[in-house]
């Protein structure tokens, strides 16, 4: 049985070149999949090379400019607006191609998604009205799901990114779910990242010595052995290889926040997921179940 530590990450194990973390193909059974995160107020201006990779830059909060430069010689750089913090609904995001590189200044805490890729597309800005954002889940289960980097929003090659709010008390990525079979039309093969931040949630007064974290599990599937089982904060990291995944709990007091990355070796870009058929049944009932009523949260949001 693999241990939590196998694919669980606390902040700041996984530092390098400048960066706070880096998830890449050089850790052992991992190969669809990247992550960047850094502050670039403390790292200063940090470097994106040029390869066979697709990248999405995310700012976290902050600004961030991007100078950027593509396969076909085209350069320019782009001002990412950000925003005050993960909890203030979407920001503005920049999609580089496969062969683009690109230099990143500011003051940003920003995180840069990223897959190994042969497909080209062009560079596209996205800004933060363009970004859909959904409402899922009803009553405890009520979140809301940021799809800047999904199908039906951007053209890529390989990877699948969004982002997810959970409010104090609320559960998400459940009923937990797996996609480590390629059953067309029914499951695909992904690697997904969960980066994690969390807060003391909106519209409540809380001591300095505050401690904002939820929960996150996976456990086995037929595909392979997995076991995290973890309390998460800001800037923490698991990856899910394969196997069942959910939930991702926010405790009283505090909401959470996480950035999926999603890719893997099939030839059609698509979420197929299958729920564990032990907990399927869950969501049914969120059909007689009123939404959230804190949500969405926005930054101009009141909660």
């Amino acid at each position: 049985m693999a241990q939590n530590n196998d694919w669980f990450f606390a902040r700041g194990e996984l530092a390098k070149d400048g960066w706070e973390s880096v998830v890449d193909g050089s850790r052992e059974g991992w190969a669809h999949t990247g992550l960047r995160v850094a502050n670039l107020a403390e790292s200063g201006s940090l470097e994106l090379p040029a390869g066979d990779v697709e990248r999405i830059i995310i700012p976290l909060d902050g600004p961030a400019s991007v100078q950027w430069s593509d396969a076909e010689g085209n350069s320019e750089t782009q001002d990412l607006v950000g925003r005050p913090s993960v909890f203030d609904g979407p920001t503005d995001v920049l999609y580089l191609g496969v062969g683009a590189s690109a230099t990143l200044t500011g003051s940003a805490r920003v995180s840069v998604a990223e897959a190994p890729a042969t497909g080209k597309f062009p560079v596209r800005y996205i800004a933060k009205d363009e970004v859909p954002v959904e409402l899922r889940g009803s009553g405890r289960s009520s979140r809301q799901v940021h799809n800047f980097g999904t199908t039906a929003t951007l053209d890529a090659s390989k990877f699948i990114v969004c982002e997810v709010i959970t409010p104090s008390e609320n559960w998400s990525s459940f009923p937990a779910h797996k996609h480590d079979e390629n059953i067309p039309g029914h499951e695909s093969r992904l690697e997904e990242i969960y980066y994690f931040e969390s807060a003391v949630s909106k519209g409540v007064e809380a001591p300095a010595e505050a401690d904002p974290f939820g929960m996150f599990a996976t456990y086995s599937s037929a595909a392979g052995d997995i076991s995290i089982n973890e309390i998460v904060r800001t800037g923490d990291i698991a990856l899910v290889p394969f196997g069942y995944h959910g939930p991702a709990v926010a405790a009283p007091g505090y909401d959470l926040y996480y950035l999926n990355v999603m890719a893997g070796p099939d030839e059609e870009r698509v979420w197929n997921i299958q729920d564990d058929p032990a907990h399927g049944w869950v969501r049914a009932t969120w059909e007689n179940q009123d939404f959230d009523s804190r949500l969405p949260y926005g930054d101009d949001s009141a909660n």
